[in-house]
């Protein structure tokens, strides 16, 4: 019979829709202690737990496997050298969060250009103080990652009237969503008239602390960074040095490194930044959503039909179809 592994943790839900699966196969719901126990026989594995690392250790003991799914857009906990030059399919959210995450990145530069925080700050005090505001249109917006949450991005800000250059790991023009394609390589030569620098890259070796002092330096001092990729492809001492010293006017930060970030860190407090939870993705129904997504995936691989895209692990993400 084939057998699928779920890896959850106590606090994530197990979405009732999950019950049918139980009539495909044996269904081994586990945490990540129990995760090598489980993943001997098993034909399938379910990143429920998506921020979890414990496959990497566990993966030894899997003797049977051939898919991996994981419920999150970012793949950097399962690039590690045994999957990746493995057999294993591995697919995950892509698609899920696109809207949303776009829909967040939008409410930044928003947020930004009309001067909100310091309205609400304003507004507590009892304070009415008349000034001047930016618009967004006319803007220049660099967004670095073209997958599907740059693309969604590239579109939304589009609709405002802001120009969106991409940047990726091959240049190219004629785009649909970007005005034109840069090579990420070569980034530092594309800064000097941004005013928008977003970071919608997944982390890969050459993205991992790619925004670095040198980036900043490079930003007129009027430009915002906006950053809803993986922390860790932002050396976060150098984003703070940047912040604080006025290299750059403001940050908007989804996710940051470490993660969560600590209490008490110089962060928390830096000029003119903005600071969420990693929950730019998380809009009502996401969870189940991401059950949905599994689902239809699920009845694809029982009827032996391919899947509508794979992660490339060497690359750390779903090939672009443009």
């Amino acid at each position: 019979m084939t057998i699928l592994t779920i890896l959850t943790s106590p606090d994530k839900p197990r979405p009732a829709v999950f019950d049918r699966l139980g009539d495909d196969a044996e269904v081994r719901w586990v945490e990540a202690d129990t995760l090598a126990a489980a993943l001997p026989g098993s034909d399938a594995l379910l990143m429920w737990d998506f921020f979890s690392t414990a496959l990497e250790d566990a993966f030894p003991t899997a003797d049977r496997l051939s898919w991996v799914h994981a419920a999150s857009a970012g793949v950097d906990s399962l690039r590690f050298r045994r999957l990746v030059d493995s057999d294993v399919t591995v697919t995950n959210a892509h698609g899920v969060f696109d809207q949303a995450i776009a829909e967040y990145v939008l409410g930044v530069v928003l947020m930004f250009a009309k001067r909100s925080v310091e309205s609400l700050e304003l507004q507590r005090d009892h304070v009415w103080h008349r000034r001047e505001t930016e618009t967004v249109a006319g803007t220049r917006a660099l967004v670095v990652g073209t997958g599907g949450i740059g693309r969604r991005t590239a579109r939304l800000l589009r609709a405002f009237g802001v120009d969106v250059v991409g940047a990726a790991t091959h240049a190219r023009a004629g785009d649909a969503d970007f005005s034109r394609i840069i090579d990420s390589a070569h980034l530092g030569e594309h800064l000097s008239s941004v005013d928008w620098l977003i970071n919608a890259a997944p982390l890969t070796d050459a993205t991992r602390g790619m925004f670095d002092a040198s980036v900043f330096a490079q930003l007129p001092s009027t430009a915002r960074f906006v950053s809803i990729g993986r922390g860790a492809s932002t050396k976060t001492d150098d984003l703070l040095a940047a912040l604080s010293d006025g290299t750059i006017a403001g940050a908007g930060l989804d996710v940051v490194d470490p993660e969560p970030l600590p209490p008490g860190h110089p962060l928390w407090d830096a000029p003119n930044t903005l600071i969420t939870a990693h929950l730019s993705g998380d809009t009502e129904g996401w969870t189940d959503r991401l059950a949905q997504q599994f689902l239809t995936h699920w009845d694809r691989w029982v009827a032996g039909e391919p899947f509508p895209q794979t992660v490339d692990l060497r690359a750390g993400y779903v090939p672009s179809e443009t």
